[in-house]
Parts: structure tokens; C-alpha cells; sequence
């Protein structure tokens, strides 16, 4: 089973990109951040055909999750983080399929830092973190993926010392999310790349994919009986040099 996350950016301005990479890479489940769109205007029938089926929590402009399945049912199991009623930004989705929870989500930014958006950031982290534990306690094959908007260690960053101040970077991001994985989750790439360099995104200036000045910021958290199961783990990163694409590259993951 290929599982894959992706921030597209905007799923209707780069819906050439994804159909492209679908068709070449045909995972089986997908996790799709940065929509962009409301919920009218996702392009459900494009992507049913090419294969897949869709749940997706837009909204106008901003933010919006979607989770795909290759030729499998999807069951909705929510479609906002518990914790804040009041939240209404389109971060969180969760779904069954086959079986596994799949949780994808988009992580606020929170720049500039600090401030209220940093501040949203480390509250929306704690409820994540809560409902990461009570996935744990189901005792249930789980995957919590998507953009997190953090880079968890000096590794995952090109130039760390430029990024001490941002929201991303900052000490207390990183400590929320080793509290998250500490909980009991395996952070996919790492366990199977410990050592290596490896980005996911790219900015737009600067030529920052051209001369690899990246980040990794999209992750795969699982739960410990799925990461038992894990055979492999990369980065399509030619996709973030097709013209019109992301500034993130897919992320996937196979279990066997």
C-alpha cells in the first residue's frame, strides 16, 4: 500500500501537475493540503477520473485538506481537529480506508513569531497532540500526515542558522512536535533515512530548488504497528521542477 502526501498550492491551478503525478506514480491513498478552494470548487470529477475517489474540506482562498483513494471506498471520520468549535479554518481531515485511519493535515505557519499567529500555532499543535494520544489508545492502525510546517531538527533545514526566529523552526515548534512523536508515533522518512538530507520544500525565490536551499516540513507519523510494516519511504522531488508546480514536492510512503 502506497500512501502520499502532497501541499499543492492550490489543487485548481496545479491540476495538471497532480493529474501528472497520479498517472506516474499511482499511489493508493492521498493526502492533499493548501487547496485554496471552497468546497464547490474541487475538481471531484477530474480526479474520479483518473481513479481515485475524494473527501475534501475546502474553503475560499485559504487552507482546505482532501484525502484520495485509488479504486477504494473512504469513510469519513471527521473533519476538524476536536479541541476548538471555534476553529474555522480547514486544516484537519480523517478518514477509514482499508482498514487504516488516515488523518491529513495542514499545520498553521504562525510567522510571524511571536505573536497571535505563533500563538494559534502551538494551541492548534496541542490539539493535535491530544487526539494523537487517543488514536494511539484506539489501538488502531493510524497514519497522521501532511504538512506540519516544521523542521524538526538542524537536518531538515539548509541553513539553520537563518531560521532560528522563524515560527517553523522555533525551539518551541520543535519541542511540540517531538512531544507528538514521543507520544509513541514513528516518524516514517527518519527511521528509514536517519542520516540523510532530505527536503520537501522548496521556495519560489532566490532559485532556492535549484541550488537544493530546502526544507522538510511534510511528515509521515505512524502508529507503531503500522511502522512495523514500512518498506520504504521517499520524495518525488522532479515533481517540484515541473513548470506551474508546487512549492512542495510529494512525500509517499509503502507498507507492505
Amino acid at each position: 500500500m502506497k500512501i502520499a502526501t502532497y501541499n499543492v498550492n492550490s489543487i485548481n491551478a496545479r491540476l495538471p501537475v497532480v493529474l501528472r503525478w497520479l498517472n506516474d506514480t499511482a499511489p493508493d491513498v492521498v493526502c492533499l493540503q493548501e487547496l485554496k478552494a471552497p468546497q464547490d470548487n474541487f475538481p471531484e470529477k477530474a480526479l474520479a477520473d483518473a481513479g481515485y475517489n475524494a473527501l475534501w474540506h475546502g474553503q475560499k482562498s485559504w487552507n482546505g485538506v482532501a484525502i484520495l483513494a485509488r479504486n477504494a471506498d473512504i469513510t469519513e471520520v471527521r473533519r476538524a481537529l476536536p479541541g476548538d468549535p471555534e476553529d474555522e479554518h480547514s486544516r484537519y481531515i480523517e478518514a477509514l480506508v482499508n482498514g487504516i485511519t488516515i488523518g491529513c493535515l495542514y499545520l498553521p505557519n504562525g510567522n510571524p513569531a511571536p505573536g497571535p499567529k505563533f500563538d494559534y500555532k502551538l494551541r492548534w499543535f496541542e490539539r493535535l497532540t491530544l487526539h494523537a494520544a487517543d488514536l494511539l489508545a484506539a489501538g488502531k492502525p493510524a497514519v497522521l500526515t501532511g504538512d506540519y510546517n516544521v523542521m524538526p531538527t538542524e537536518m531538515d533545514v539548509y541553513k539553520p542558522e537563518k531560521w532560528v526566529d522563524d515560527a517553523l523552526f522555533r525551539p518551541e515548534t520543535r519541542a511540540a512536535f517531538k512531544k507528538l512523536v514521543d507520544l509513541g508515533w514513528t516518524d516514517a522518512v527518519r527511521k528509514l533515512y536517519p542520516n540523510d538530507k532530505i527536503y520537501t520544500f522548496w521556495d519560489y525565490f532566490r532559485n532556492a530548488y535549484g541550488r537544493d536551499a530546502g526544507l522538510r516540513i511534510d511528515h509521515f507519523l505512524l502508529t507503531p504497528d503500522l511502522a512495523e510494516h514500512l518498506t520504504g519511504a521517499g520524495v518525488n522531488r522532479d515533481v517540484r521542477g515541473w513548470e506551474k508546480s508546487s512549492d512542495h514536492a510529494p512525500v509517499w510512503i509503502e507498507l507492505a
